[in-house]
């Protein structure tokens, strides 16, 4: 019950801003407002966007944590409010493009102080770091991608305290790095885009604490042991060797105990020496997409790998055998755009029992791969999309009924998402999916898809999210559509025959649903949002589409096909606007002649 009155306090007080303006101007004082209340109202305030820079003097006495990320308007205004908050302990500023190196000083000497993340700033430079260098509180800072240069990073080596610091995309080069050394406290260091060398990397086993390090898109190519480390990302470099064990005077070996490596889209030059010293034993998470490797023996001794990722690798149905061997704990496996087929799947089955994520996206898998799939007993998503999934079996006797392969994906208790994306799936192929009790996702993409593909999906007892995209949808097919009384969020857009009209109906008759699509964005709050340019010529437009509504609302007889289905979505488009070009624009009041053939 207090909770509840807490809650229902803080949604009065930030409802609106005439609200805030009421107890603003009665001069109520917030300082016996707990911290953690505190930074829950301004946290709302920020979010409904009714905070401004005066508002902030009331805070400064409780507020612990600020974060106005990505808020365009703050300025040297907002951050001379924020200097006199003598409790603060979190400061981000991130993305607040109008900051800049001057309106940092107000905040200088603050000795509660101990995160400020002023990334993606571009006006802040050296100037600016120089009013942070009295904040010797300072545990974690995040500059990347500011205008600091490798000058400004070498003021930093007087900030003592800091463990965790972001560099990512400055200039930082083994010189700047050099000067850092005396920062031993760090845990966590981002170098991504620096112009850190091999000779830079050496330096790195000066920070005897360092778990995280990223140098990603950097040109190092070797990188020597770091016996805390315990995440590295490499991605888009060129390597040849990581961790390079070193020997203590007892001759033995001390490995970093990495648990997650992330060397996407990286070129290896020897790969047998680039994985040989690496301790396989704590390794958990592995990305290699988009990677050059060629071989993947070393798979072979990730036993205690959780997560892999192979997507865009030249990996094949050759190598899922190793995959198999270390499949026991495995959760995650993405084997998108790689030569993988059904076969290769079927490889993997009964070797996967914990598997939760699957993807085999725009690879040649067709429905075999389905019934393998089925078998992995903890999958909760599956992406089939952009493959040669048909959702039909058809049997070798000609007198046999054809399988719907879907139906076999019923076993998996625990499937909650499924993406069927630009497949051959067509309707029919679609009713087992009533049978998916826990399906919260679906998504599908096919111009073979018409309203009976939503006919099927009314029975899915949990179904959250609905993607039908690129079908061919009429407003009486959406009109008469019993959604699943779980359904909040259904995306129609390509789904061309719809009408702005139509799609308004089904929202004030559903209510609860937020709807996407081209021509409007309906949200839950009813709000509706048109997408069309007013125009004369989409004001014609919208006259035809009500026109064709009325068409579609009377009553069709039987074996009748819509005339539309014969063309694709350019022609009739074409043929549309062809159509409206040989008729001049109507004077304002006059009545705009019917040009459609009768």
């Amino acid at each position: 019950m207090a909770v509840e009155l807490v809650e229902l306090c803080i949604q009065a007080a930030s409802e609106s801003r005439d609200n805030v303006e009421k107890w603003r101007r009665q001069r109520r004082s917030l300082e016996r407002l707990p911290p953690q209340l505190a930074d829950s109202l301004l946290r709302r305030l920020i979010f409904r966007r009714l905070l401004f820079p005066s508002l902030l003097e009331l805070f400064k006495n409780t507020v612990e944590e600020v974060d106005l990320r990505g808020e365009s308007s703050v300025d040297a205004e907002w951050i001379a409010y924020l200097g006199a908050f003598r409790y603060l302990r979190s400061l981000n500023v991130s993305d607040c493009r109008r900051l800049t190196a001057s309106a940092l000083w107000p905040i200088t000497g603050m000795e509660s102080l101990r995160e400020l993340d002023i990334s993606r700033c571009p006006k802040v430079t050296d100037a600016g770091i120089r009013h942070l260098l009295s904040i010797t509180t300072l545990e974690k800072l995040c500059i990347s991608e500011t205008g600091v240069s490798a000058n400004g990073v070498m003021l930093l080596a007087s900030l003592r305290n800091l463990s965790l610091l972001d560099l990512g995309g400055l200039p930082v080069t083994d010189q700047a790095l050099s000067s850092l050394q005396v920062l031993t406290k760090l845990q966590y260091l981002d170098l991504w885009g620096s112009k850190i060398s091999d000779t830079g990397a050496a330096l790195l086993q000066a920070f005897p604490k360092m778990s995280f390090l990223n140098l990603a898109w950097t040109s190092v190519t070797k990188l020597p042991n770091l016996s805390s480390l315990e995440c590295l990302n490499m991605s888009n470099c060129t390597i040849n060797s990581l961790l390079q064990v070193s020997f203590t005077s007892f001759n033995c070996t001390i490995r970093a105990p990495l648990a997650k490596l992330i060397v996407s889209g990286a070129t290896f030059g020897d790969e047998f020496e680039a994985f040989h010293d690496i301790e396989k034993t704590f390794l958990t998470f592995l990305d290699l997409s988009n990677s050059s490797l060629q071989k993947f023996y070393f798979l072979s001794h990730l036993n205690a790998l959780e997560h892999l990722d192979l997507s865009s690798s030249t990996i094949g149905d050759d190598w899922l055998e190793l995959i198999a061997r270390i499949g026991v704990n495995l959760k995650y496996l993405n084997l998108s755009r790689t030569r993988v087929s059904s076969a290769g799947v079927g490889v993997v089955t009964g070797h996967v029992p914990n598997l939760e994520f699957l993807s085999v996206s725009h690879t040649s898998v067709d429905d075999v791969a389905v019934s393998y799939i089925s078998m992995m007993p903890s999958v909760k998503f599956i992406d089939l999309s952009n493959t040669n999934i048909k959702g039909v079996i058809h049997q070798v006797e000609p007198e046999s009924a054809p399988v719907l392969s879907l139906s076999a994906l019923q076993s998996l208790r625990h499937l909650e998402k499924l993406n069927l994306k630009d497949t051959k799936v067509t309707d029919a192929a679609l009713d087992p999916l009533k049978s998916f009790h826990e399906l919260t996702d679906l998504t599908l993409k096919s111009a073979s898809l018409t309203d009976n593909s939503l006919y099927h999906t009314s029975s899915i007892p949990k179904l959250t999210n609905l993607c039908v995209h690129d079908g061919v949808l009429t407003n009486s097919g959406l009109n008469s559509y019993k959604p699943p009384s779980t359904l909040r969020m259904m995306d129609l857009s390509g789904c061309w025959l719809l009408t702005e009209d139509a799609i308004s109906s089904f929202c004030k008759a559903h209510s609860q649903i937020e709807l996407r699509h081209e021509l409007v964005h309906i949200s839950p709050s009813k709000q509706i949002v048109s997408n069309r340019p007013s125009s004369s010529r989409s004001n014609r437009k919208a006259s035809q589409a009500k026109q064709k509504q009325k068409q579609e609302n009377v009553p069709v007889l039987p074996g009748f096909l819509d005339q539309r289905l014969k063309y694709s979505k350019e022609e009739l488009l074409a043929l549309q606007y062809s159509s409206l070009s040989l008729v001049p624009p109507p004077d304002e009041g006059a009545v705009l002649p019917n040009t459609e053939s009768g």
